[in-house]
């Protein structure tokens, strides 16, 4: 299993398709307050679909909790302008996946942390950054291939 985090997300919609995602593929879901709205916001609902009892999802006060409460986990920070591709590296089962704000990405002083073990999703430079959800798919889908998939 996989663990897919979203620090402090904003777009209710982003997380209800990544909790989607994470229903087909077993991850666990990990929200790190605080949100930009409300958990039980109809558009997260409606997102997430009829899935969101198939969902592993953890609940965090900060960042700060969120690392306590993982520490020694193997943790992936995926964010725009690194030059490590989210493909250059193993996912070891239940790794860590973390994301940030739709409109700020993670947090400098996190990022400072972890410097080895930040990494980012190729794009072309025309436009500033995929959509989360889509984002969180594509890293947690070669994650999954590395490891067999459903195997």
């Amino acid at each position: 299993m996989f663990n897919i985090v979203l620090i402090e997300p904003e777009i209710p919609q982003n997380t209800g398709n990544i909790a989607r995602t994470c229903a087909c593929t077993g991850a666990a879901l990990h929200l790190v307050k605080p949100f930009k709205f409300e958990i039980t916001d109809k558009n997260l609902k409606r997102a997430g679909l009829d899935y969101w009892d198939k969902v592993r999802v953890m609940y965090y006060d900060s960042v700060a909790d969120f690392l306590m409460q993982n520490k020694g986990a193997e943790m992936f920070f995926i964010e725009t302008g690194t030059k490590k591709r989210y493909t250059d590296v193993s996912y070891p089962h239940n790794a860590f996946i973390v994301f940030g704000q739709e409109t700020k990405g993670l947090p400098a002083e996190l990022l400072a942390q972890f410097p080895d073990r930040v990494l980012t999703i190729p794009m072309n430079g025309a436009v500033r950054s995929l959509n989360l959800s889509n984002a969180a798919a594509i890293v947690l889908y070669e994650a999954l291939r590395q490891n067999g998939f459903f195997n």
